[in-house]
C-alpha cells in the first residue's frame, strides 16, 4: 500500500477505520497494557487482565498478532511454552494506552459521579 495515502477513520470503509475499532475493543486495552512490562505467557496474561475467558483472549491475541501489534514464541519443551510479547509496532502504543489509563484512573470518581446523577435524573423523570 502506497504510504504517501492519507486515512481518516470518519471515513466509512478507510482501513484506519477497523484499526481504531480495534483499539477500542473490550479486552485490546487491557491486553496491550498487561504486556507492557514484558513478555508473558497465555495463563499469566490470562489472570492479570482478570474475567477473559480463554476463547475470548485466543481470539484477541490472535488479531493482534495478526495485525503485527504481538509477537507468539513457541519454545519447543514439554509441555510446549508459548510466550506473548509487544511486537515494536505495538509498543508503539504504549504511551497512547498509558495516557488513557492515566485519564481513566483520574477522572473515575467523576465519571461515577456523572453516572449516578443521570440515574437520579432518569429515576425522576419516571416518577
Amino acid at each position: 500500500m502506497d504510504s504517501d495515502q492519507s486515512f481518516n477513520v470518519l471515513v466509512q470503509g478507510c482501513p484506519s477505520r477497523e484499526i481504531m475499532q480495534r483499539l477500542g475493543d473490550k479486552w485490546t486495552p487491557l491486553v496491550l497494557l498487561a504486556l507492557a512490562e514484558g513478555p508473558l505467557r497465555f495463563t499469566v496474561l490470562r489472570q492479570r487482565i482478570g474475567t477473559v475467558t480463554p476463547k475470548v483472549l485466543t481470539s484477541t491475541l490472535r488479531t493482534l498478532e495478526r495485525d503485527g501489534l504481538v509477537l507468539r514464541t513457541v519454545t519447543a519443551q514439554v509441555p510446549v511454552r508459548v510466550d506473548y510479547e509487544l511486537s515494536e509496532l505495538g509498543q508503539s502504543l504504549l504511551g497512547p494506552m498509558q495516557a488513557i489509563r492515566v485519564w481513566s484512573e483520574e477522572h473515575v470518581p467523576k465519571v461515577l459521579q456523572a453516572r449516578d446523577d443521570f440515574d437520579d435524573r432518569e429515576e425522576a423523570s419516571r416518577l
